[in-house]
């Protein structure tokens, strides 16, 4: 079925400015205004011509003023009071249409951020940061810059040829048939350059959001990059994807630069022929001189501003393409959304998983008919080989995934306190629950902003003494107090001024601080030193106490005190128990166990003896 074709991106802006409404017509108004002032000018020269030579026969002579040297006072006061009229709304246009261009590009930016943050993790998955990076913020002041400029020209160029041809037709109209007879063509070609041009700008959009998503990636990965000396093969990249970029442009530019030329060559006919047919009609008398030099200089007013349409319809068509990424940014609705019903305070954090499947692509299911029970307050840890499922019931858990890439639902029920997770809330269900995942993620800003961010308020809000007691209990307390500033020390972008183990300790603190009835754990001690693991299990021990704590793990050793104890592969749950008894059933775990603990390999190297 054929999509219904999308309105135009000038109405889509209008809609969506509906709070800015009143200052854009302020704003228009004004430059309506000053371009009518700035047409009186040629209107003051004719008159003046028109006194110097019919005298006490002139129009103002007709209107009662009979002196000549009056006359010419008057148009001197006039002509003060226009340039002063024009300099001031000249002055409160550029106030307005700046002043606009901020709030909408503001409103816009933001607007379009908080959309997609309730967008689901796969969105994010089969985007690239630095595409979604190029709309937020190279879009966004694509349509400031237009803002700021380029709908002020468009309202004075159409104010420029209302007021003119009404002039003209009022004048002569002979002339002003002559005078406009290349609009049409003006019109015809403006139509057909903007058609034109919009896919090339499209086009532009697109290869600037590659770019920007290589090198955004290119920046995260610099270390990855230097440690496998692959600076010149990410060079060559950066360099084949600005190429295209610098292609597409270069198409779109040599479109544009021909429409100038093109609408001088007909801006001149209508030139001449009020030049040489308005001439001719003063020879016959049939047309005041006085008349006659407002047409020749209202001409060229009407049509010169005609030379720079092109400049600005270049600006336009960028300014629409960019408008047309951002407001389908916002218009992309969340396929996962919450319910209205409320957990019975207080929030136990009894976790259930029933007959629960799930695929991330149609055809290849991650979890098949998996059913685990967590009661409240007890610790429940989740192993098993890579791929088997683990993180992936986290993720339904907490509902960033909730469909297959064909739209599928997962199946079965997910439960807190007896509430089926799809009925909640998503900040409920979400407040409910503080994750600590193997690569945590830091904020640029100090180390005590970093632990305050689970909570949602500043550092100062929350206060230095429940920092201080969440990072005691992640044991992060001592290597902080050891760095030079200590709690605002600035950790850099992600955390990179610290180490991971340092790194995995201060989200354990934001998530000992957010204090969640449930608190997981997702192969939080998997990258870290014996020493690190160490202290997070003390940490652990103590915080989990009275808590719902589930804790995914391939270091077996982090889990032998659960209270019980899931097996996982391939997608379903094969073993369940107390660590000593599944131990003592000699299946996968035992498995697993002797091989993390060297046992496997000490039994192979005993039997190979001679």
């Amino acid at each position: 079925m054929t999509p219904p074709p999308r309105a135009h991106p000038l109405l889509r802006l209008w809609r969506y400015a509906e709070r800015d409404r009143r200052r854009i017509v302020i704003a228009s108004a004004w430059s309506v205004i000053n371009k009518a002032l700035d047409l009186a000018p040629p209107v003051l020269i004719g008159m003046a011509i028109d006194v110097v030579t019919r005298q006490e026969d002139s129009v103002l002579a007709h209107a009662g003023i009979t002196s000549v040297n009056v006359q010419l006072l008057v148009l001197a006061g006039l002509t003060v009071v226009i340039w002063a009229g024009e300099s001031l709304f000249e002055y409160l246009l550029g106030l307005a249409w700046r002043g606009l261009a901020q709030s909408i590009q503001h409103e816009m930016r933001i607007d379009a951020w908080e959309n997609v943050a309730t967008l689901e993790l796969r969105w994010f998955e089969d985007r690239s940061s630095g595409g979604v990076m190029s709309v937020l913020s190279e879009d966004v002041n694509q349509l400031e810059r237009f803002l700021d400029g380029g709908a002020n020209q468009v309202i004075q160029v159409a104010t420029t040829v209302l007021i003119v041809a009404a002039l003209f037709l009022a004048t002569s109209w002979p002339v002003a048939l002559a005078a406009m007879a290349p609009m049409p063509l003006v019109i015809w070609g403006s139509l057909r350059f903007q058609r034109r041009i919009a896919p090339r700008y499209s086009k532009v959009r697109e290869r600037a959001a590659d770019l920007n998503a290589r090198l955004s990636a290119a920046l995260g990965g610099i270390v990855t990059i230097k440690s496998f000396t692959a600076e010149a093969r990410e060079a060559g990249e950066l360099r084949r994807l600005s190429e295209d970029y610098r292609r597409a442009n270069a198409e779109a530019i040599r479109l544009s630069s021909a429409f100038s030329p093109l609408i001088r060559m007909a801006i001149v006919i209508g030139f001449t022929a009020t030049l040489v047919f308005g001439g001719w009609l003063v020879t016959r008398e049939r047309l005041e001189p006085a008349a006659y030099a407002v047409l020749v200089f209202m001409t060229q007013r009407l049509l010169w501003p005609l030379t720079s349409l092109g400049q600005t319809l270049d600006l336009y068509q960028r300014a629409m393409a960019s408008t047309t990424r951002i407001l389908d940014l916002m218009d992309t609705r969340p396929r996962i959304v919450g319910g209205s019903t409320l957990l019975p305070p207080p929030v136990r954090g009894e976790v259930r998983f029933d007959g629960v499947r799930f695929a991330y692509r149609a055809g290849h299911p991650v979890l098949r008919d998996v059913s685990i029970a967590c009661p409240a307050g007890r610790t429940l840890a989740v192993v098993g080989p890579t791929g088997c499922g683990k993180t992936t019931l986290v993720k339904l858990l907490l509902r960033l995934h909730e469909h297959d890439d064909h739209g599928t639902p997962r199946a079965g029920s997910i439960t807190l306190d007896g509430v089926d997770v799809r009925d909640l809330p998503l900040p409920t269900l979400r407040e409910s629950v503080a994750l600590v995942s193997q690569d945590p993620f830091l904020f640029p800003g100090t180390i005590a902003e970093n632990i305050a961010y689970g909570l949602g308020r500043s550092a100062e809000e929350i206060g230095a003494a429940a920092i201080t007691a969440a990072a005691r209990a992640a044991e992060a307390d001592a290597f902080i107090r050891t760095l030079p500033e200590g709690y605002d020390t600035i950790v850099g972008e992600r955390g990179q001024k610290l180490s991971g183990g340092q790194r995995q300790r201060l989200s354990m603190a934001r998530a000992i601080l957010k204090n969640a009835p449930v608190l997981i754990l997702d192969e939080a001690t998997s990258a870290v030193d014996n020493e690190t693991e160490a202290a997070i299990q003390r940490s652990l021990a103590e915080v989990s106490r009275d808590r719902t704590t589930i804790v995914i793990a391939h270091r077996l050793s982090t889990v032998r005190h659960a209270d019980a104890i899931v097996v996982m592969q391939e997608g379903r749950v094969i073993e369940q128990g107390r660590h000593e008894d599944l131990v003592a059933r000699g299946g996968l775990y035992a498995d697993l166990w002797r091989v993390q603990t060297g046992e496997q390999a000490m039994e192979h190297g005993a039997s190979e003896r001679p």
